[in-house]
């Protein structure tokens, strides 16, 4: 696993903080390694194709998913290792001083 620099961690950070791509990260984190279609994600978030591309392309930069082309299809998966290091970032990170930390390091691992 990959250790994650705490620039990386707020971009990243910062882009989920919009409810559409925290949104379509949940999804495909729920998705898991099959991920889902595009026309999967406009249809069960319900918003515009051209908003949805500017959300992907703003979780793909962060490097939070990644597409790739199936034919005619263009599918979507988050990329579970930058995930993992964020959630480790913040446990091992962030998370020092909580009383519940060892709990939290059980969670995350």
């Amino acid at each position: 696993m990959q250790d994650i620099a705490f620039d990386v961690a707020a971009r990243c950070m910062a882009e989920l903080g919009h409810p559409h791509r925290l949104q379509i990260f949940r999804l495909l984190v729920r998705a898991g390694q099959d991920g889902m279609s595009v026309g999967a994600l406009q249809k069960a978030l319900g918003i515009p194709k051209s908003t949805l591309a500017h959300h992907i392309a703003q979780l793909v930069a962060a490097g939070l998913m990644s597409q790739s082309r199936e034919g005619r299809i263009q599918r979507c998966r988050v990329d579970a290792e930058r995930t993992q290091a964020l959630v480790v970032f913040f446990v091992n990170d962030c998370c020092e001083g909580l009383a519940d930390l060892p709990e939290l390091k059980r969670l995350a691992s």
